[in-house]
């Protein structure tokens, strides 16, 4: 049985994965043996630009000893914010572990996937990769005995295209959240997704429609945050290309429907230290250890350094506002949502804090690196981490704001760059190349956004003035 429409490719329904969930350790002898054994023709190379764009290589079979290798090389030049053309030339090198086979398709010229680091010719690490960016601060934490594990809770909207195919924000339900409905596009084409999300590896703990009509969120289980960042990238493609085998057409945008709510991406965090959470302790108030309290004061410390990064588009500052459920202001909380961390009643091995403010848009391997960078000071520096706020912060005062230290997020784009700027820790984490390009793309997505003449202002002063 399939999950099909006219014309699309089939979604095979069975959940059972193609390829082993746990590849780690594998060699190019056993990707070799896997893609014979299930006739794998096409292989996708795969790496994410700064801003979180997904890109491939794709080769033929023949070529995948060399890609293998590390051996297959593309113009760099070509990818805005990597390099300039005089160096142009960058090699892919595989991580092995990541090999996946695409659950769609003829499935006698199967196509394949490994997810790639970007290197110099030379063999030496490309510092615009923002996948070794993350590696790189991973690698600070582990000489301290820190493992950092994630889960990154990425929200979308399912809308019906135009007649004629383009985009459009009309949803294929009225649902709100945890609703039940009957058999529509979207819940057929969100089993669809589930599916082909466990045939890669994914284990699934929860789906359900969100408040927003047409709006959905899949859970899947947390990893080490390399892993996560990985699904993440994998879970938005399979979304978009499931969705439209529906005839529907999938969205990441932060805030696409105004008067709705916007889709955030919580990202559920914690360190782990000798197999055991650091961040658990039974003896002191809350049971969250110090380790747990200054990475939250960290958090606070570099949260509006940091928004640009975990908040990257225009729209995205549309979607933090209050009255939507979104954050607005730098605190944190037990059981209270409006501050931008919350901190779930789960202690022992599941203790962890939720980062609220990032959405869905936001690269995950760079939001993962500055949300680490942040901790990571917040510990360097024993950052204070305030008193949790449980009450609704929305309803609150500016003088009683003021009097708790609560601080407002960057309420644009344009002040979330200036912050990021100031901050030279997140800078740090970045590196100087994708710090300098990533500012410089936003700064310019700005200057284009401010040049605009919206539908609003029309309606507003075009016959008033």
């Amino acid at each position: 049985m399939s999950f099909s429409r006219p014309g699309a490719s089939r979604v095979a329904t069975s959940s059972r994965s193609i390829v082993p969930s746990n590849l780690s350790g594998a060699t190019a002898a056993d990707i070799l043996e896997l893609a014979e054994a299930q006739q794998v023709r096409f292989l996708r190379l795969q790496f994410t630009d700064i801003l979180g764009g997904i890109k491939n290589v794709e080769i033929p079979s023949s070529q995948f000893r060399k890609a293998l290798k590390g051996d297959i090389m593309f113009d760099g030049s070509s990818i805005a914010g990597f390099v300039r053309v005089e160096e142009s030339d960058m090699l892919l090198a595989p991580d092995l572990s990541t090999f996946q086979i695409f659950p769609w398709g003829d499935p006698s010229a199967r196509v394949g996937r490994l997810i790639c680091d970007i290197t110099m010719p030379d063999g030496s690490p490309f510092a615009g990769d923002p996948r070794t960016v993350l590696k790189r601060q991973l690698a600070r934490a582990a000489e301290q005995g820190f493992v950092m594990n994630a889960g990154m809770e990425a929200e979308f909207f399912l809308f019906k295209p135009t007649p004629d195919g383009r985009p459009a924000t009309d949803t294929h339900d009225v649902g709100g959240y945890f609703d039940l409905a009957p058999m529509d596009l979207g819940e057929d084409a969100r089993r669809a997704i589930v599916d082909a999300l466990e045939q890669m590896g994914f284990e699934v703990e929860a789906v359900h429609h969100e408040v927003a009509h047409g709006q959905h969120e899949i859970d899947f289980r947390y990893a080490e945050a390399l892993r996560t960042a990985d699904n993440i990238a994998t879970f938005r493609f399979v979304v978009k290309q499931v969705a439209r085998q529906f005839g529907l057409i999938a969205s990441f945008m932060p805030k696409p429907v105004f008067g709705q709510n916007g889709s955030g991406m919580h990202t559920h965090q914690s360190l782990f230290k000798g197999g055991q959470n650091a961040f658990w302790d039974p003896q002191r108030e809350w049971a969250l250890s110090l380790t747990a309290l200054h990475y939250i004061g960290g958090l606070l410390k570099h949260a509006r350094g940091m928004t640009a990064v975990t908040n990257p588009l225009v729209n995205s500052y549309k979607r933090l506002v209050p009255g939507f459920e979104a954050p607005v202001n730098v605190a944190w909380s037990m059981r209270n949502r409006s501050p931008m961390i919350r901190v779930p009643e789960r202690r022992g091995s599941g203790t962890r804090l939720e980062l609220r403010t990032p959405d869905p848009a936001a690269n995950p391997y760079l939001a993962l690196t500055v949300m680490l960078a942040a901790g990571l000071d917040g510990l360097a520096t024993q950052a204070d981490w305030r008193e949790p706020i449980n009450t609704n912060i929305w309803e609150m005062s500016h003088r009683e704001r003021r009097r708790l230290r609560v601080d407002d997020l960057p309420q644009s784009l344009s002040e979330a760059c200036d912050e990021l700027e100031k901050d030279d820790v997140m800078q740090a984490a970045l590196g100087e190349h994708i710090a300098q390009q990533f500012l410089a793309a936003k700064r310019a997505e700005w200057e284009a956004y401010n040049q605009q003449v919206t539908a609003w202002e029309l309606d507003r002063y075009l016959a008033r003035y």
